[in-house]
């Protein structure tokens, strides 16, 4: 199976995509993700980065590299933007600005810590990038599907994750995820360094419809949440040109999470997704992860029926089952390499979804579960 684009590696080549923004592809090892585009847009007072990587040495060597090849270094950066609150977006930002002085640009509900993070990409995605490295290793001579195991249920990322955090229920009933001991203690470890790196505060948070000048034109900020509470996108319309985050990627889906501020995050994201895809003006998407491309509202629409599909899948497994929990139609809706909290997070959602619609009907059983009737 070939690799999908965002699983490729990241690249040395800095690469102009439009005037005066550079594409520079910063190494991550995160579940169903090989690499993190890091944008600099540049003008006389030097750059602004957009999403500027994981915080690890490999990273920002990698960062005073691609920056190095346009002639720039870390003292250049004036502006560091930050589309989410995911550790491969906001990572390097800590020592950005204690090298440069760089303002930090959010959205104004950004926030991390306290509970481990949602995965970056969905539960096929996921898979389809273990099944692609599986076949890969021919040190691997087995006829069984690959595990999620091999890459961990979410990555190693800077919060907090207490022991309580392991312990509690999700809102359906359900375990939470508990990783191994040596990959909870790796969490533990990276929390305390988080901590000593002392983040920094969000100097110019943004909401829907602010302006920005960055690369000499102007940037429409576009609240798109769904993926996290806190994403936006950046939008040109003079130039056609549209940062995207993970709000929109070229091939594969983002973690949509049960485990959300949102009430309906599924909602949210369509909501989001309808938003971006009705822009005027946008002739080129600059995605976080994976390569340029043109037709965002087409993409977002792709992305839509994909949910779309899954809900009527939903409606064919409650037909089946009858009333049943979380855990029993995620069973159904995905293969058993995937089931687990992070296939029940999504099925969540969409029973959600499906209930805000007035489709089901939810109560708990004895043991605390959810149970619902579509």
């Amino acid at each position: 199976m070939a690799k999908r684009q965002e699983q490729e590696q990241a690249s040395e080549e800095v690469t102009e995509v439009a005037r005066n923004v550079l594409r520079m592809q910063l190494p991550i090892s995160m579940p169903g993700l090989g690499h993190v585009n890091c944008y600099a847009l540049l003008d006389d007072d030097g750059a602004a980065v957009v999403d500027p990587g994981l915080p690890t040495p490999g990273s920002y060597r990698a960062l005073q590299d691609r920056l190095r090849q346009a002639g720039l270094a870390v003292k250049n950066i004036h502006t560091v933007l930050v589309t989410h609150s995911h550790a491969d977006h906001f990572g390097g930002t800590g020592r950005i600005v204690r090298e440069s002085g760089a303002r930090v640009v959010a959205h104004r509900a950004f926030s991390f810590g306290g509970a481990p993070p949602a995965p970056e990409v969905s539960v096929d995605d996921l898979h389809a990038h273990a099944h692609a490295h599986a076949h890969a290793d021919a040190a691997e001579a087995s006829d069984a599907e690959p595990s999620l195991e091999r890459f961990g249920e979410r990555p190693p990322v800077v919060v907090e994750a207490s022991s309580a955090t392991w312990k509690a229920k999700t809102p359906w009933g359900g375990e939470r995820p508990r990783p191994p001991l040596k990959m909870r203690l790796r969490w533990r470890l990276m929390s305390l360094v988080g901590r000593a790196l002392r983040f920094p505060p969000i100097s110019h948070p943004v909401v829907q419809g602010d302006v920005l000048r960055l690369a000499g034109r102007e940037w429409f900020v576009l609240h798109t949440p769904g993926h996290t509470n806190d994403h936006f996108c950046l939008h040109d319309p003079a130039d056609g040109l549209f940062l995207a985050g993970d709000h929109v990627l070229p091939t594969i889906t983002p973690h949509i999470s049960g485990l959300s501020q949102e009430r309906d995050p599924l909602k949210a994201f369509f909501d989001s997704l309808d938003r971006a895809a009705a822009l005027e003006h946008v002739d080129l998407a600059l995605p976080a992860h994976g390569h340029p491309f043109g037709d965002l509202a087409a993409r977002c629409e792709a992305i839509k029926e994909h949910h779309d599909d899954r809900l009527e899948k939903v409606k064919g497994i409650a037909r089946e089952l009858g009333p049943a929990t979380v855990q029993a139609f995620s069973r159904q809706l995905f293969r058993q390499r995937s089931w687990g909290s992070m296939a029940e997070s999504e099925t969540y959602a969409h029973l959600e979804h499906l209930r805000l619609l007035g489709d089901a009907e939810r109560h708990r059983n004895d043991d605390g579960e959810l149970v619902y009737v579509v």
